[in-house]
């Protein structure tokens, strides 16, 4: 309480950096996707290196100096620097395959985080949807606590032994909580969902749109109404979904805390990993539904139809799409860590001539967790618009060539990718044929934007 005006500054400092670092992110992508490249080279090897050398050393001491009770510790203790040597040394090789395979894609990822800092200059608003979203759950989840309440004492009231007053409910109304729990899980998905579907009907409409001047006064509720007037079925469709995936997974999360301890190492292993699989197939659902709802607002089709549309794009472009989430997932990750440590600086520095306070800690962590919280849900949305220009772009390659009639509405930092995938593969000798199949588009039949 009494550094409660420090940890609101720095509060507002964490909002002020991470507002900063989503327009200025597409002037240092470049450098910082070096700077990873480098540090996952030095990183890779350097482990590698350190391995092989505590192998040889352990291998070179001689045995006479172990005592003969802990021999066959150290001969285990070899062998095991052996197997984590060979892992790393396996490791660094795939490594290695991969960055050279994909080193030209990641030119793509830099373009979009250029793209993407311009389409936050353009729409403005685009930064506050973090906002928008999490009122809408506070008071959905406000509604949902009342109503909570209203079923927990719809029953009849019966005095226990105690003296306190209970509500016994009967009938049917007893499993009403299950359908309420039900509809937490889907609405607060649904919410998140309106959110992905606006944000990506805002940046479909300024990507086709050729002259940015003639964008609509406010993109952000155009899609707002597109969506209200259209697409609430599909959101709520692929909202839907990831709720028939979640409930299984919370129910076998619910019944591993229950039997902690007392099932066996078989029961254990098999309900974690079907937590696990659980888990992984609801992020690969919620990428998926976040690409379709973008599909949906290029093509106007419904959600299964977008679903397949956007499937197809991503599998045949996983290359793509690999270099895009992993380094441009690291460097938004790297944004986070940039925002959290310089709001801790700043609170340690502020702090320091302060000296009434004895205890530092509890105001820093505060502090640093709101920095993160905060830099998670703006770089979220970075992250969004990158994923929606992708897919644009692959739409725009599928229609366009640059050719009179048939111009590009792509950027000129992605004309510029394009021309110089063209000279590439022309100088290897495979000429278009070979872009087509780089650049593969939405299935056909899909309606041109």
């Amino acid at each position: 309480m009494t550094s409660k005006e420090i940890i609101l500054g720095l509060c507002l400092l964490s909002l002020v950096l991470s507002m900063i670092l989503m327009v200025i992110i597409r002037y240092i992508s470049r450098i910082l996707v070096w700077i990873l490249t480098i540090l996952v080279i030095l990183g890779s090897l350097g482990g590698t290196g350190v391995l092989w050398w505590l192998y040889a050393k352990q291998r070179r001491s001689p045995k006479e100096a172990v005592i003969p009770e802990q021999l066959q510790i150290a001969e285990d203790n070899l062998r095991a620097l052996l197997i984590y040597a060979i892992s790393a040394t396996v490791f660094t090789v795939i490594l290695f395959l991969i960055m050279l395979v994909m080193r030209k894609r990641v030119a793509l990822t830099i373009a979009l985080f250029h793209v993407a800092g311009k389409v936050f200059i353009h729409l403005p608003l685009l930064v506050f949807q973090p906002f928008w979203t999490f009122f809408a759950l506070v008071l959905f989840w406000v509604y949902w606590i009342m109503t909570l309440l209203f079923l927990g004492t719809a029953g009849s009231a019966v005095q226990n032994d105690q003296g306190f007053v209970e509500f016994r409910v009967s009938g049917p109304l007893q499993y009403m909580w299950w359908y309420h729990l039900v509809g937490l899980i889907w609405i607060s998905e649904f919410i998140l969902a309106c959110q992905q579907m606006t944000v990506a009907g805002a940046v479909v409409t300024y990507y086709f749109t050729r002259d940015k001047r003639n964008l609509p006064f406010t993109p952000i509720l155009a899609s707002v109404n597109r969506l209200i007037r259209y697409h609430l079925g599909t959101v709520a469709k692929g909202s839907f979904i990831i709720t028939l995936v979640k409930i299984p997974r919370m129910i076998l999360m619910y019944i591993h805390s229950q039997l902690k301890g007392k099932e066996n190492a078989c029961a254990r292993c098999v309900l974690k990993s079907c937590i696990c699989c659980l888990w992984c197939l609801e992020k690969c659902l919620n990428y998926l539904n976040q690409n379709a709802y973008t599909a949906t607002a290029i093509n106007s089709t419904n959600f299964c139809t977008s679903a397949k549309d956007a499937f197809v794009i991503l599998v045949e472009n996983a290359l793509r799409v690999a270099a895009i989430n992993t380094v441009g997932d690291f460097m938004l990750f790297l944004g986070k860590v940039l925002i959290v440590c310089s709001t801790g600086l700043a609170g340690i520095m502020l702090l320091n001539y302060q000296q009434d306070y004895t205890v530092w800690v509890l105001p820093l962590i505060i502090v640093c967790l709101f920095a993160f919280l905060v830099a998670h849900c703006f770089l979220s949305i970075y992250e969004m618009v990158v994923d929606v220009l992708f897919l644009c772009f692959a739409v725009d390659t599928k229609y366009n060539d640059g050719s009179p009639g048939r111009e590009f509405y792509m950027d000129k930092v992605l004309m510029e990718f394009v021309e110089n995938s063209r000279k590439a593969m022309k100088e290897a000798g495979k000429g278009g044929v070979a872009d087509a199949r780089e650049l593969k588009p939405m299935a056909s039949g899909a309606s041109s934007a």
